[in-house]
């Protein structure tokens, strides 16, 4: 344990008094009640998340057999970086993140903003309409956006062969698959990115919207000014998160293209799955992974480095 620090005071007849710092176990033994509620999280925690992600870091050095396991140094991550199939899921998976985080991002905070000026009821109404469909199974989105993407009896085509156009092999041709897929993602409301932008909306002080009624600041003026900046944080927070998820696409290119036509929807999350659970191969899927972490982690530290409020 770490040795115990001090720190000086002055009382009133102005003598120093030393008043020892608290370690951290000194900390913890004062907030224990505390600790023994957070325990059987942090157990799920260690053995479900923390104990796999270290493991998968140990397999990507290895080649495993049934019963043997030879040790092969850094060969599963040249050859990731090798693979043209992984080239073109990063590529794939990066331009999708690209397109759609923004998209996810500017459309909640001007749904969000639209509904602030509303009443509590009406607010309401508007959060539960926008937060039902995130609920449903992401399957059964992919499901209903893959019949509206059908070649034959979809809504798509039937929309614009009304209008006399030629119908659109939608998810078979290399040209128009990821950027459908691009389009649901963007298309599909966000309503948890409303839901948190409304509260932190409903945190700002009034005060700071009237002296600027005050200086005979428009509404747009004011959004500008006043609401964006004191979003940041907010911002931030919604930003990682999507970026997370995007990373992570995997059900809607499983359900409606497998990855194909080609390798033009395949994704680093459907690469590392079928490394994985079809071909066996364990040590490759670990590199993958573990390349997958960083990517994800280096976006995330450029983001809040770009973001955060405090410079």
């Amino acid at each position: 344990m770490a040795a115990q620090q001090n720190s000086n005071t002055v009382n009133n007849t102005g003598e120093k008094i030393i008043i020892p710092k608290k370690t951290v176990w000194m900390r913890m033994k004062e907030n224990k009640v505390a600790y023994l509620f957070l325990l059987p999280k942090l157990i799920f925690f260690t053995v479900f998340m923390l104990i796999p992600i270290l493991w998968a870091f140990v397999i990507s050095f290895q080649d495993r057999g049934v019963f043997d396991v030879d040790y092969v140094g850094f060969k599963h991550y040249f050859e990731a970086f090798q693979s043209p199939i992984f080239r073109a899921a990063l590529w794939n998976t990066l331009l999708y993140t690209i397109v759609t985080v923004p998209a996810f991002i500017i459309t909640a905070l001007i749904i969000a903003s639209f509904i602030y000026p509303l009443g509590q009821v009406s607010q309401a109404f508007f959060r539960s309409a926008f937060y039902l469909p995130t609920v449903t199974s992401m399957v059964i989105i992919a499901m209903v956006w893959r019949w509206m993407y059908n070649y034959r009896f979809g809504l798509f085509n039937y929309i614009i062969g009304f209008f006399g156009f030629e119908p659109v092999n939608w998810l078979g041709q290399t040209s128009t698959a990821l950027p459908s897929l691009m389009i649901m993602a963007i298309l599909i409301p966000p309503g948890a990115g409303i839901i948190i932008y409304l509260a932190a909306m409903n945190n700002i002080n009034p005060s700071l919207y009237e002296a600027a009624d005050i200086d005979g600041a428009n509404a747009f003026q004011k959004w500008i000014r006043i609401t964006i900046p004191l979003l940041k944080p907010t911002t931030l927070y919604l930003v990682i998160l999507s970026t997370i998820g995007s990373f992570q696409v995997f059900t809607q290119i499983i359900m409606m293209t497998g990855g194909g036509p080609g390798y033009s929807t395949e994704t680093l999350v459907h690469v590392i799955y079928k490394t994985a659970f079809r071909d066996f191969n364990f040590g490759l899927a670990s590199a993958q992974s573990v390349i997958l972490f960083f990517i994800i982690m280096g976006f995330a530290i450029v983001q809040f480095k770009s973001l955060r409020t405090e410079k």
